[in-house]
């Protein structure tokens, strides 16, 4: 057999379907108004596209199902033919097996494509499932010519259909089960169950239940939708949680005592079809076509209503050339946008949008008359049989033209829905959403609309303007604005400029007005107008054209408003100034900190506020330089109130004690405020200012001199003692008080000459000047270097012994009192020379044993067979063990030391060799002499090692102390030993 889905026909069927009707026409190519190119550059498919299988039945077809990719049709008497689609070229034939002369009435397949039913027309019904190949027959069902299935969405599987809805042609609704597995020893049957649970009638008489759908809403609320030949049953009921599996008895027995809802229609064809469409795989169906005697009823599912599942509803009656008693429509499907009819030679394809055709395919006669039309929930594709061919369409792009009848209806919001894609097509429906709009007045959503197309701007301006609808005119040029890319800078600085001027048109006419609120809302769009971080580099760039419109309109308050926003806080503050409004000026100073704005009109505010300018000053603190601000200090002190002198210091003192600032101006300034209007604080300020030059911060002459001006001399004193000027300092302190020229004389310490001729001069002053001979014996106990016969001169010769004989007294007895003590001293410094004296004698007889096996400390060699060093704690050193221990840790004066010794020593052992050689005989008593003298130098120069080197234990003296932190391999030596341990481990 050949394969059901090889090659389609050739061209034959795609020219016939591109002569479709209400396509869009084509458009030429070139410019349109709204300024897109638009062109056809090839044909587009046509949405609805048919497609005959290459398939030639070897028996006539009496029926065909699709579900699920699952195609099953009945062939002949007995044949049943089932395709996988995914597997085209591998079908699956199946006798049916029946001996009588029934043949098959209606097929019904599961969404699944698991479960077949078989209605036959001798009222059987038999079961095929998908994976068998055994046809079992229902017994339960027999009796019954099965017209509709309502299958369960929800609990259907491959194994099992669940509770299902079986009509009947009796009117009959019966609720039954069938599982595929094979059941137990007493019972074989694939049908679980299958009990009657409603009747339909039309007019009191039984009619076939020709559709049958369940659907399930929220809170387990199921809809069952049935339908007879001109009548639209709904039964609407709630399911306990967990008993979906116990079925719809439930649901019908509630809606028992009242009659189901319907909907009648008086035409009747003798049957009727309902047809569902479901956006998306696996959810609920949107939306419903019922064919019936009086056209197609269309409308929405709507699951959350509580009684009906179907709203807004309307019907669409049949077109003119439609003859129910010759031509009638056969079958129905329906898709997002249109549902197409079934007639038996033909197609027609009706929008349901405007029920209208768009369009009508028309099928030759050589193929018999159509059957049925079936559609498949999975996988999109209609499909339409006859008795010898099988055909099937491709729905492609099936909204590409809806936006054009939603336009012509003036639904502009779903118009735009279906061509965002297409800028061209949104741009026609904006361009007449807009003049629709313009036409019925609302000016505003008009200019909105015609900001987003592409029309001519000047156009859409001046239709505004003609109109006299300036708030419109904004509202569009808005628009336009916030459209434009930042790189069309003429544009946008055109926009703003209008809009600028359209702003302070209407602010000056509802200022006119008296129209206080929205006066007050339109300044305030028009400020976020002007502070839209969007455009503020053009407003910033044009600031002097914004700057000439505000003054034109004298729009003084926007205009400091927009100085601010264009952070111009100098025009703002001179505005502020010019007005005398000097609190409002330092409030903008304050807020937005600029240092140099502060240092231009801190002059000007000074003089009005003073007290706020430095409250202001000190709020800023260290951003401020309190050099740049003296200028406006001075000026202004020096001719000012009492009030400004007073911040003045105030600021000073806080840029001083507060700031800790060190420059030499600021603290001369102060100085000179000091002394000048706060002589009180002028001392204070020194004393705490510090007593050594490299503390203070001010000139020290210039001090000087300014004390020295207003008569401070305390504070001039104080300046002298820093100065070290203490004679300059003793002098001018004589003549304020003696005891602060005594502290003056205490202070050079390391002086004693010094100390001693200022405490003269306060001596003499005293005895001269005051003529006070206690204060003078005052001295002498003040300062322990004078002595009675140094004031002695001082006094006159009519002065008496009576008046400083206790002085006399008291200076002999410390005199016999230090002569005692340098006798004591003497006799104690006796005493230790002599217990020097001794110790030295015994350390010349001291001695130490050495045992033979004795080993050097540092080498571990027998020690006696060098020279050697003993020392008291008990180590012993070879001689150039210890020579080697201590060299390293000798200071660079005795390392320097020791090589020159050594060079003696060398030279001296050189002397002594060559005076041992033969020497003439008269020159015998030379050479001895010589010799003696050699011995001499030698033993001094060993003697000076060993007090370089032997002079402590190497390992108990302060050598081995002052070594205790440093590491017993050093960093060099540390690294080569490191690695060459690396290198061991990665050769090992």
């Amino acid at each position: 057999m050949a394969s059901i889905l090889d090659e389609y026909e050739d061209s034959q069927n795609v020219l016939q379907s591109s002569q479709q009707l209400g396509r869009l026409p084509n458009i030429n190519i070139g410019i349109t108004h709204s300024g897109f190119v638009n062109a056809r550059l090839e044909e587009e498919k046509p949405i609805f596209n048919k497609q005959r299988i290459d398939f030639t039945p070897p028996e006539k077809i009496n029926h065909l199902a699709v579900c699920n990719n699952q195609l099953c049709m009945s062939l002949g008497k007995d044949t049943l033919l089932r395709i996988d689609l995914a597997k085209p070229d591998q079908p699956n034939q199946t006798e049916l097996g029946r001996k009588d002369d029934s043949r098959v009435h209606k097929l019904f397949l599961d969404p699944t494509g698991s479960h077949l039913l078989i209605s036959l027309s001798n009222s059987e019904c038999l079961y095929l499932n998908r994976n068998t190949q055994k046809v079992r027959s229902l017994s339960r069902w027999r009796g019954h010519l099965i017209e509709s299935v309502g299958w369960n969405k929800l609990l259907g599987n491959d194994t099992s259909t669940g509770p299902i809805l079986v009509g009947t042609n009796q009117g009959v609704i019966f609720e039954g089960e069938i599982s595929a597995n094979e059941g137990s020893l007493f019972n074989t049957n694939p049908d679980q169950y299958f009990r009657q649970v409603h009747a339909l009638e039309e007019d009191g008489r039984p009619v076939p239940v020709c559709c049958l759908e369940i659907e399930r809403g929220l809170e387990n609320k199921y809809f069952i939708i049935a339908t007879t030949r001109k009548r639209l049953f709904q039964f609407v009921g709630r399911v306990a949680e967990g008993s979906e599996q116990h079925g719809f008895s439930s649901i019908f027995s509630q809606n028992q005592d009242l009659l189901p809802s319907f909907q009648e229609f008086p035409a009747n064809m003798g049957y009727s079809e309902i047809t569902f469409y479901t956006s998306k795989l696996r959810t609920s169906p949107k939306a419903f076509a019922w064919m019936m005697g009086n056209g197609v009823l269309y409308g929405q599912l709507d699951y959350v209503r509580p009684d009906s599942l179907l709203s807004d509803v309307k019907v669409w009656e049949y077109t003119p050339d439609v003859d129910l008693s010759l031509n009638k429509p056969i079958s129905i499907v329906l898709t997002q946008f249109h549902f197409l009819l079934l007639f038996y030679d033909r197609v027609k394809a009706i929008c349901i949008l405007n029920g209208q055709v768009v369009h009508e395919d028309v099928f030759p006669d050589k193929f018999g008359p159509l059957k049925r039309m079936i559609k498949d929930p999975v996988g999109g594709l209609v499909w339409i049989y006859t008795e010898r061919a099988v055909f099937r369409y491709h729905i492609q792009r099936e909204a590409r033209d809806v936006w054009q009848m939603y336009m012509n209806m003036n639904k502009f919001d779903l118009a735009k829905e279906y061509c965002r894609d297409r800028p061209e097509c949104l741009d026609m429906v904006l361009a007449k959403e807009a003049e629709h709009c313009f036409q019925n007045k609302r000016y505003l959503e008009s200019a909105k609309c015609y900001a987003m197309t592409q029309n001519y701007f000047e156009e859409i301006a001046l239709k505004f303007i003609e109109a006299k609808q300036e708030e419109a005119l904004k509202e569009f040029l808005l628009k336009k604005l916030s459209s434009l890319k930042l790189s069309e800078r003429t544009q946008i600085t055109l926009l703003v400029t209008w809009l600028a001027e359209l702003y302070l048109n209407r602010l000056g006419q509802l200022e006119s007005d008296g129209n206080s609120s929205v006066f007050q809302e339109t300044r305030e769009e028009f400020r976020q107008f002007l502070n839209n971080s969007k455009h503020k580099e053009t407003l910033f760039n044009n600031r002097s054209t914004i700057y000439d419109l505000l003054a034109s309109h004298g729009n003084v308050d926007d205009m400091v408003y927009f100085s601010v926003v264009m952070q111009d806080y100098e025009r703002v503050i001179s505005h502020h100034c010019q007005h005398d409004n000097y609190s409002a000026a330092l409030d903008v100073l304050a807020k937005h900190c600029d240092e140099k704005l502060f240092y231009k009109f801190s002059p000007v505010l000074m003089q009005h506020i003073p007290k706020k300018v430095v409250d202001a000053w000190m709020q800023m603190g260290k951003k401020l330089d309190p050099k740049k601000l003296i200028p406006a200090l001075m000026n202004y002190s020096q001719m000012g109130s009492t009030q400004q002198i007073g911040e003045t210091i105030r600021y000073m003192e806080f840029c001083v004690y507060q700031l800790k600032v060190t420059e030499e101006a600021i603290h001369n300034y102060l100085l000179s405020l000091y002394a000048k209007y706060k002589p009180d604080s002028l001392l204070l300020y020194l004393e705490q200012a510090g007593t050594h030059t490299s503390e203070i911060h001010y000139d020290l002459k210039y001090a000087l001199r300014l004390c020295a001006e207003h008569g401070f001399h305390r504070a001039c004193v104080l300046i002298y003692r820093i100065m070290e000027l203490h004679e300059e300092a003793v002098d001018l302190a004589l003549q304020v008080d003696v005891d602060l020229a005594k502290s003056c004389a205490d202070l050079p310490e390391d002086d004693e000459e010094m100390r001693k001729k200022l405490w003269l001069k306060i001596a003499r002053h005293v005895v001269q000047e005051e003529k006070d001979v206690k204060k003078a014996m005052n001295c002498l106990s003040s300062c322990n270097l004078l002595k009675i016969e140094d004031i002695l001169p001082f006094f006159p010769d009519f002065v008496t012994i009576d008046h400083f004989k206790e002085a006399i007294c008291s200076s002999l007895e410390e005199y016999n009192h230090h002569i005692e003590e340098l006798k004591q001293e003497m006799e104690e410094a006796t005493e230790s020379a002599k217990r020097i004296r001794g110790d030295i004698q015994e350390m010349r007889n001291k001695y130490g044993v050495v045992d033979s096996q004795e080993k050097c400390a540092a080498c571990d060699f027998p020690l006696l067979n060098r020279s050697f060093y003993l020392f008291l704690c008990g180590h012993m050193f070879h001689y150039d063990c210890l020579l080697q221990e201590v060299t390293p840790h000798l200071s660079a004066y005795k390392h320097s030391c020791l090589e020159e010794l050594q060079k003696k020593l060398s030279a001296t052992t050189l002397s002594s060799r060559s005076l041992h050689r033969a020497a003439p005989k008269e020159e015998g008593d030379t050479a001895s002499l010589g010799k003696g003298g050699a011995a001499t130098t030698r033993e001094q120069i060993i003697s000076d090692i060993d007090d370089i080197v032997a002079s402590e234990c190497a390992y108990c003296g302060e050598l081995m102390i002052r070594t205790i932190d440093k590491p017993f391999i050093d960093s060099h030596r540390f690294e080569e030993e490191k690695s060459k341990s690396n290198s061991y481990y990665r050769i090992g």
